[in-house]
């Protein structure tokens, strides 16, 4: 979603066993760039929905949403401010197949291998170093803190 100039953004580290999935994107915008899975929030569209949306569209794959690193906010390199909201999940169904046109990739690899990556090889490397490193370390968040709950005796 684009709104006054900010650009809303779900990304998903999809993990199976001890790796997880990257994908190489062929956009107008990232080249032969590795990237977690992600894409736009639309306009009135639930958050932890995108998420599981854009997974799908990008890999063919179903996810459970297990948890977040947290929320990236970000001027991109196309001079955006972007806002990302990152989701680990892990594969539920589905199997890989590719959207055509924008991926042309895709491997499961140790998170531990992603920080051999170049800059140059990654989207946004300043925003994916540091989701690399919050799963490095577990910093982790549940789930729940996407979900609306109503506060009772709350003053």
């Amino acid at each position: 979603m684009y709104q006054d100039g900010i650009i809303l953004v779900a990304s998903v580290s999809i993990f199976n066993e001890d790796e997880v999935l990257i994908i190489k994107e062929n956009k107008p915008t990232a080249i032969e760039k590795w990237n977690f899975p992600s894409g736009r929030i639309e306009y009135g569209e639930d958050i932890l929905y995108s998420a599981h949306r854009e997974v799908k569209e990008e890999t063919g794959l179903d996810v459970k949403l297990c948890g977040s690193t947290g929320v990236y906010n970000f001027i991109s390199s196309t001079n955006n401010q972007v806002i990302l909201f990152h989701f680990i999940g892990k594969v539920t169904g589905g199997s890989i197949n590719l959207e055509e046109d924008e991926i042309t990739d895709s491997k499961w690899i140790k998170v531990s291998d992603l920080v051999k990556f170049e800059n140059e090889d990654l989207r946004e490397p300043q925003v994916l170093k540091q989701i690399i490193n919050n799963l490095l370390k577990k910093n982790q968040y549940p789930i729940n803190i996407y979900n609306e709950q109503v506060c009772e005796n709350f003053t």
